[in-house]
């Protein structure tokens, strides 16, 4: 477990930040390739991502580069995710090529003692090789993540205005307390579920506040530096086990919800609970994407869910009405 202490000054300064941190989610996205936890919320990506690093000749690098520098383990070299340039990918990249070549080491170092480094991470110290290795991470970001930018900027937005409703209701501690499963607000500590094979840690912000990351790609336990004189960044999942919209819904817990708007709706509904485009619907439906727009009319109609755009693309979120549907269909059922 990680515990993250909060003084006042330190809840005056937390944050949730306003986009997705891309150099994040490409170590999150790498570690979805690592494992299958959490495979059917990353089903269609999966797929795409592999076809697509086939198709640019990408598989190699994949392989022999990224993989092993980015294990899904208790530990991965934190100059990968530079956390100054949360939000920004050529900052980002900047700042990798930019690393002092003795972080480089230590970091290295750390790894191997941690989970093995790859024989030729040492060559990292030189600036060449970090050019040329953070070309191969703007090749695989451009194949397999910047797809996804619209969607996970959408996820992002509906999350915040989840925050937003945590805040204007209880303060940044009533903010905290809302963040999901694997954190839990306990004042003025924040606790952290972290992978079992992680020791125990204490972070003590001392005045520097925290900012919140929302990412599309990681999955289960949250991610702060291992370096706690870097600042204070916590990237956290927006996606939870086990998931509702997955099982069977003749089977499901809430079944009220069903009886009520028929499973398609009751779908959109729980679905929106998050934030959900009209295609993130139809997906869990399992429906055309005209079938969850009429849908989604048909909840908007009822004042059960707003929409707005961002962008192209469009978000459903739950009014307090849809939300009180849905607290009370759940409870109903237990």
């Amino acid at each position: 477990m990680l515990r993250i202490h909060f003084s006042d000054a330190d809840l005056a300064r937390t944050r949730v930040a306003t986009a997705p941190d891309p150099v994040w989610e490409i170590a999150a996205s790498l570690h979805r390739l690592q494992s299958r936890k959490g495979r059917w919320a990353y089903a269609e990506w999966y797929r795409t991502a592999r076809q697509q690093l086939r198709d640019k000749g990408l598989e190699r690098v994949l392989r022999s580069v990224l993989l092993p520098l980015y294990p899904r383990a208790a530990y991965f070299p934190d100059f990968l995710t530079p956390a100054h340039a949360v939000g920004d990918l050529a900052m980002g990249m900047e700042s990798i090529v930019a690393t002092p070549p003795q972080r480089v080491l230590d970091e290295v170092a750390i790894l191997d003692r941690t989970v093995g480094a790859p024989t030729w991470a040492g060559r990292l110290t030189r600036l060449e090789s970090r050019k040329e290795f953070v070309g191969m991470v703007r090749a695989y970001h451009d194949a397999v993540v910047a797809p996804y930018a619209e969607q996970t900027q959408a996820r992002i937005e509906a999350e915040r205005a989840v925050r937003c409703r945590g805040l204007l209701d209880g303060g940044v501690e009533g903010m905290l307390s809302g963040l999901g499963p694997m954190l839990r607000w306990r004042p003025p500590v924040l606790e952290v579920s972290y992978p079992k094979q992680a020791a125990d840690r204490d972070l003590y912000l001392d005045g520097r506040g925290l900012t919140l990351v929302p990412s599309y790609f990681n999955w289960g336990e949250p991610v702060a530096f291992a370096d706690p004189q870097l600042p204070p960044v916590l990237w956290y999942s927006m996606l939870h086990e086990p998931s509702p919209l997955d099982a069977p819904y003749e089977d499901a817990a809430d079944r009220p919800l069903i009886t009520l708007l028929g499973r398609a709706r009751a779908v959109a509904l729980r679905a929106a609970s998050t934030g959900a485009t009209t295609t993130e619907i139809a997906r869990a439906a399992g429906v055309s994407t005209s079938s969850a727009s009429r849908h989604a009319t048909a909840l908007r109609d009822a004042r059960l869910i707003t929409t707005v755009r961002h962008g192209p693309a469009v978000l459903h979120t739950l009014t307090p009405a849809g939300a009180s549907l849905l607290r009370a269909g759940l409870g109903r059922s237990r």
